[in-house]
């Protein structure tokens, strides 16, 4: 019977492998905040020419955090009909490979 397979890490300790994800698998639904970073991003280039990829999401956090309710909403409300999306692309996946 084979075995699992399984690598050892550091210390000796045994780590299971990962399996392969199906490439047909639905993507999962992006969050509020990948919606605003989204849509920002090209902004904060703009506006600072020449920053790093690390600097940019350092920017894009504090404006995300800066944001109140209100001004988050319909990022809020991107997230959830984008969940609503992944749920029934899963549902349809799932029934469809069973």
């Amino acid at each position: 019977m084979p075995k699992e397979a399984t690598k050892r890490g550091k210390a000796g300790k045994v780590e299971k492998r990962k399996g392969k994800k199906d490439p047909n698998a639905p993507k999962r639904g992006l969050s509020a905040y990948m919606f605003f970073a989204n849509e920002q991003r090209e902004n904060v280039r703009d506006e600072n020419p020449g920053i790093s990829f690390g600097q940019v999401g350092k920017i894009l956090g504090e404006r995300w955090k800066a944001l109140n309710d209100k001004q988050r909403a319909p990022y809020e409300a991107k997230a959830a009909a984008d969940k609503k999306r992944y749920e029934d692309e899963k549902q349809a996946y799932q029934a469809e490979s069973d």
